[in-house]
């Protein structure tokens, strides 16, 4: 009969194919019945990994799709935000041209403006 050798940790857990004894590793798995290190299992396990990467894949797509659309509406607000500013601006030009030309048909000089008040004073009490 031929010596086996185990290593003195629990092996569950670990990948399967890691292991530097796999003859020792299959034949210990058919003697204990063990279903996690079982090439179906690994299979099945292998599967469900292969199948969760997919949907999490899925998931990704989707959300990157959402993205882009809400990018999309961004950028339209973004048009729309920043025509609506540019016009505001330039009604705020137009505003301070008419103003500055308000601006330039009063009088200039404060004596300009005393005599203009004093006439208006006499008119006043003639009146």
């Amino acid at each position: 009969m031929r010596a086996t050798f185990r290593f003195p940790f629990n092996r569950e857990g670990m990948n399967a194919f890691t292991s530097t004894n796999d003859l020792h590793s299959k034949q210990h798995d058919r003697e204990r019945g063990d279903a996690y290190n079982s090439a179906p299992a690994f299979r099945r396990s292998a599967m469900s990994q292969i199948e969760e990467l997919a949907d999490r894949v899925e998931r990704l797509l989707l959300r990157h799709e959402e993205v882009q659309r809400t990018n999309a509406l961004l950028r339209e607000q973004l048009a729309t935000t920043t025509h609506d500013r540019d016009n505001l601006r330039s009604r705020l030009n137009a505003a301070r041209s008419r103003i500055d030309v308000l601006l330039d048909r009063l009088p200039r000089d404060a004596e300009a403006t005393a005599a203009d008040g004093a006439a208006d004073g006499e008119l006043r009490s003639v009146g």
